[in-house]
């Protein structure tokens, strides 16, 4: 396997001889050169190696070009791709970002494949229904990442508590046992939006629908009040600030401090807080965010990764191909091993049984959503209106009134982009 530079992304090539004529996917025939763009971090070197070798002994007339990608400016670099004659075969992109790329044409209708090769009826609800628009399934789920709670044992122990909350009510209790002087029972920054949405779709509210034929914000909405209610009570249990979102500062270097009880954040996460304060490692728990009653988990918003293949692709056959290898059971169950993310269906999400924090962010996955399916949603997360609504609620304003002034911020982004 050969490793070279080309434009400033790395791209990892793997070539074999080949001969014969004709064409079959992945069946001898002319030589067929895919070229797949994957983001940053997304998968291991080993992972990518393991595929290719296995990708192109099963079919030899194929070569793969894997060109790695910075997420900070992938939107317009994909829009623009999209547009011209020299597409790749296959795209990585966020599942909030495949409506905005199917609203422009380009894509390729993968419902049939979808739905007859890749068991589509089955897939994670957060990362196949943003990968749907209008009827046509033009994202293929490919991985799923979501927040969990995680936990210090030893806060937990001393406090008495001996099983993790599976309610919400219950959360509010073990969060108020927990913060006692010194000590905070959760730390949750103000801002943190992605976790007041899953707390609104409990309740049945939405960020912003379109049941009445266009896209409008839904925060003042009862239900989605009733969110923002218990995201304050939740809050008020530590000393997150109310001003901030979880980055500033990092939540995870507050946690490592020791006398933070419950921060809800990606597994991940642990391994950050574990090399700020080697005294943690081994110390650290994981629970899937608790909902309103004990049989299923809160709703969490669902991050992570759909494939998508442009309709002026070179390779368009051979790219749907490699697409249904990578989103199928074999290859979804390695990269769930690999990486500790969650497989694209429930049905799976057994092979990560032993990882505490990837098993507890699988529950909570089955119980996924994504932000609203609108090609302009992210204009609204430029300006997020969401934040300054969260703040102001936290800081004793008027939630009704704030929250009817962000869903018409909302509205107004939703409608010009």
């Amino acid at each position: 396997m050969k490793n070279r530079i080309v434009a400033g992304a790395v791209v990892l090539v793997s070539s074999l001889a080949l001969s014969g004529c004709g064409y079959l996917p992945g069946l001898g025939g002319d030589s067929h050169k895919v070229t797949v763009w994957l983001m940053k971090g997304s998968v291991s070197q080993d992972f990518l190696d393991r595929f290719t070798a296995s990708y192109e002994d099963e079919h030899p007339s194929v070569e793969l070009e894997f060109v790695i990608q910075e997420w900070g400016g992938i939107g317009p670099k994909v829009m623009e791709v999209l547009k011209g004659n020299d597409a790749p075969d296959v795209i990585e992109v966020g599942n909030t970002q495949v409506a905005q790329y199917a609203q422009s044409g380009a894509l390729r209708d993968l419902t049939l494949e979808s739905m007859r090769d890749l068991g589509g009826e089955d897939w994670l609800p957060g990362l196949a229904q943003p990968g749907s628009v209008n009827g046509g399934q033009y994202g293929i789920p490919w991985y799923a990442a979501n927040r969990v709670v995680i936990y210090n044992k030893d806060l937990f122990e001393q406090a008495g508590i001996t099983e993790t909350p599976k309610t919400r009510k219950e959360w509010l209790d073990v969060s108020e046992k927990l913060n006692t002087s010194g000590q905070q029972g959760i730390y949750l920054a103000g801002q943190n939006w992605y976790v007041l949405s899953g707390f609104v779709w409990d309740e049945g509210g939405e960020l912003a629908d379109d049941s009445g034929g266009d896209w409008q914000g839904a925060l003042d909405t009862p239900a989605a009040l009733k969110g923002m209610d218990f995201y304050k009570q939740l809050q008020q249990h530590g000393d997150g600030p109310k001003d901030a979102d979880e980055v500033t500062p990092p939540q995870t270097d507050v946690f490592a401090g020791g006398d933070i009880a419950q921060i809800i954040s990606t597994p991940g996460d642990a391994a950050a807080i574990e090399q700020k304060n080697p005294e943690l490692k081994g110390k650290l728990g994981f629970f899937p965010i608790p909902g309103k009653t004990a049989n299923k988990p809160g709703a969490v918003f669902t991050g992570g990764s759909d494939l998508i293949v442009p309709e002026k692709s070179k390779e368009r056959g051979e790219g749907i191909e490699v697409v249904k290898a990578l989103a199928g059971e074999k290859w979804q169950k390695e990269l769930a091993r690999t990486m500790s993310y969650v497989p694209n269906k429930p049905s799976l999400a057994h092979v990560i049984d032993g990882q505490e924090g990837t098993a507890a962010m699988a529950e909570g996955a089955a119980q996924g959503r994504a932000t609203p399916n609108s090609p302009h949603w992210a204009a609204v997360e430029a300006v997020n209106p969401i934040k300054p609504y969260m703040t102001a609620v936290l800081e004793g304003a008027d939630p009704a009134k704030e929250a009817k002034e962000a869903s018409e911020r909302i509205t107004a982004k939703l409608i010009t982009g």
